[in-house]
């Protein structure tokens, strides 16, 4: 085998983010009774709550946001779209999405056949993702699918997020691995794929939505059973 170790991605990659963030938020819209509050149509709010999120989650990774702050601005931004400037609202639903999004287990068409194929074919499997330790763990746990990965990386636990080299550098000691016999694999063209690329790695860009891009990973594929192909 060319390599001995793969490097996963967890977010957008195996686990449905969108699909899985959706549900959480919706229990939450509904739990809070936001429809009595101005928010008639919960797709334009998820819409403007996706669109903050996207904009805090940059800031963060770039170190310009703190991890509580992101956690309720999030709210707070898009509660503010509907006039409704309430901080202990907004903290509340930051809590709560937390606790619930990681109890959702959609994941990506084949995620548990590739996993279990890459398994059987001896591959050591490990994570290296930027969400926070305890929920990454937890969704780990609720999508059954922990016991693949022999590491588990996160920002929180290396005190880097990716695309920084450091933190692919703490998961290849982490996992004993050198750099010529592991692969990165992963949704995400700056944090995975560029990241991947400057701490070494060969990369896998796993484009679900048929993204374009001048960026050149090792390999390209658009559904996780092209896995197979390459390993």
């Amino acid at each position: 085998m060319q390599y001995e170790h793969l490097f996963f991605d967890l977010d957008h990659t195996l686990w449905d983010f969108d699909t899985n963030s959706r549900e959480a938020m919706h229990d939450i819209y509904t739990g809070h009774e936001l429809n009595k509050r101005g928010i008639a149509d919960f797709n334009e709010f998820f819409e403007k709550y996706s669109q903050h999120n996207h904009h805090l989650w940059e800031k963060y990774s770039k170190g310009l946001i703190k991890q509580d702050e992101l956690r309720w601005k999030r709210m707070w931004l898009s509660l503010l779209d509907y006039k409704i400037a309430d901080e202990s609202l907004s903290r509340s639903m930051g809590v709560k999405f937390l606790d619930i999004l990681p109890t959702k287990n959609s994941l990506f068409p084949y995620t548990h056949e590739i996993l279990t194929y890459l398994k059987n074919k001896g591959y050591v499997m490990h994570l290296i993702t930027n969400g926070f330790e305890k929920v990454q763990y937890h969704k780990l746990e609720k999508s059954n699918i922990g016991s693949f990965f022999k590491e588990v990386i996160t920002s929180e636990g290396s005190n880097s997020l990716k695309p920084n080299k450091e933190i692919f550098d703490h998961a290849l000691q982490r996992a004993g691995a050198g750099q010529k016999e592991s692969i990165m694999i992963g949704d995400n063209l700056e944090a995975d794929i560029i990241g991947g690329m400057n701490a070494g790695l060969d990369t896998v860009f796993v484009n679900h939505i048929n993204a374009i891009t001048d960026i050149k990973p090792t390999y390209t594929i658009y559904h996780l059973k092209e896995l197979e192909s390459i390993f």
